[in-house]
């Protein structure tokens, strides 16, 4: 991860030559380019780290933002043999279009639809006997038996039954399990330390885990799947992966270690850029206020270039002075505050700011081989997480895949009128 020391020394440096031939494609203000082959790659690779487990690929909140069914059906191309998502409105979107492979949904709240689930053939979760018992009841009325995987809270205090709650949890199960309803086919829990391989609580929650288990198949469970790891842990813990791996962030191609480790290091390709067009380009005179509250004054003559993206679309306002463009070949910050619709990058006095003009594009972040900024810079620059970043972008940008397979028919074709982007492959697609 860049040191904001470093991260300010990519500011108005010139990019690799590779990241100035930015795309032409189609006249929308801004997009999200999606390679679904950088998923399929991802995904193999995680496989390969997970040493003999199987791996489910977490797509809840639309992909994290990337786009659910296109990177779903990625996903099980790079042959992810289970899928996860939170909530049952995510989960059954896959079925529904024709995924046939395990699906795991896990939050819930009491008088959900389990039935839709249970018709669906999804894997269920449960924290809590009430879940047992609505989950059972759907599998009754629909006449067959619900897989579920009950969640044990090793420490990190969200969902999950604790240990004083654990027993009463099993034998609710298992005893809807004797009753044909319901069979327990997994058992599972969270970390909350996993980015910190070393820390303590890791191998804690790891040994009440392994507790956990072990009194449930004392008491007569006989789970297919144990789970506990995540991105993080897949890449950095081989004691956690048991039987089935959960990694998500990972998943796209985004380092869930930023601080040990670079997306490069750890074999994974990010497969979000997040690209928009210049709206207006025009000159001012030093001591222009710029933006709202005026947080940012020109220090020159210079040139401004306003994008057209906002928080409204997922730009994290905390990012004001201080998130990074590419703009006509160089990296510069954010000037000023970021708006709700719309963010202002000074560009400079030079050659290079002086020919730039209106629909010229930009990219906000990307793959840092091609030296475009990433994800994780602009979460440094906001104060947060890399996975805020690409699950925040809005209903707005367009989402535009390539690296599908041929054939496969991921929304609107953009067409000759569109034309197509260098690098991209023919029949690229749009996803709104």
């Amino acid at each position: 991860m860049l040191s904001p020391a470093r991260l300010a020394g990519v500011i108005g440096t010139p990019a690799p030559a590779v990241a100035s031939a930015l795309p032409s494609g189609p006249a929308v203000p801004a997009e999200a380019l999606v390679d679904l082959q950088a998923i399929r790659h991802n995904v193999a690779t995680l496989r390969a780290r997970a040493e003999g487990a199987e791996l489910m690929a977490v797509v809840k909140a639309d992909a994290y933002g990337h786009g659910l069914l296109p990177c779903a059906r990625a996903a099980r191309e790079g042959v992810a043999s289970w899928l996860g998502m939170a909530l049952l409105a995510e989960v059954l979107a896959p079925r529904a279009g024709g995924d046939t492979g395990r699906l795991l949904s896990w939050l819930h709240v009491p008088g959900e639809d389990f039935a839709a689930a249970v018709r669906a053939d999804i894997d269920l979760s449960a924290s809590a006997i009430w879940a047992v018992d609505e989950i059972a009841a759907a599998a009754a009325e629909q006449g067959t038996t619900a897989r579920l995987h009950l969640k044990v809270d090793t420490g990190l205090s969200r969902g999950g039954a604790t240990a004083a709650q654990w027993h009463d949890l099993v034998r609710a199960a298992l005893a809807a399990q004797a009753e044909g309803t319901l069979t327990v086919v997994g058992l599972w829990s969270h970390l909350a330390w996993a980015d910190a391989p070393e820390h303590p609580t890791v191998r804690r929650q790891q040994e009440v885990f392994e507790r956990a288990v072990a009194d449930a198949e004392l008491l007569g469970v006989r789970p297919q799947v144990r789970h506990l790891a995540n991105s993080a842990a897949t890449l950095t813990n081989p004691a956690s992966h048991y039987d089935l791996v959960r990694p998500g962030l990972a998943v796209y191609g985004l380092s869930p270690v930023p601080d040990l480790h670079d997306p490069e290091a750890l074999g994974l390709r990010p497969a979000m850029s997040l690209r928009a067009r210049l709206s207006l380009v025009k000159q001012v005179p030093a001591g222009s206020g710029v933006a709202y509250g005026h947080e940012y004054v020109t220090q020159r003559d210079t040139v401004l270039g306003l994008v057209p993206l906002g928080y409204a679309d997922g730009i994290p306002r905390a990012a004001g002075n201080a998130g990074p463009v590419l703009v006509a070949g160089r990296v510069h910050p954010v000037a000023g505050r970021v708006s709700m619709d719309q963010i202002v990058v000074d560009l400079g006095g030079d050659e290079a700011a002086h020919v730039a003009r209106a629909g010229d594009p930009v990219v906000l972040f990307g793959d840092a081989a091609l030296g475009e900024p990433t994800a994780q810079q602009w979460a440094q620059a906001a104060s947060t997480i890399s996975y805020d970043i690409v699950a925040r972008i809005g209903g707005r940008v367009t989402r535009r895949y390539v690296g599908a397979e041929l054939g496969v028919e991921l929304g609107t074709e953009l067409g000759a009128e569109l034309g197509t982007e260098p690098g991209a492959e023919p029949g690229a697609q749009v996803h709104q």
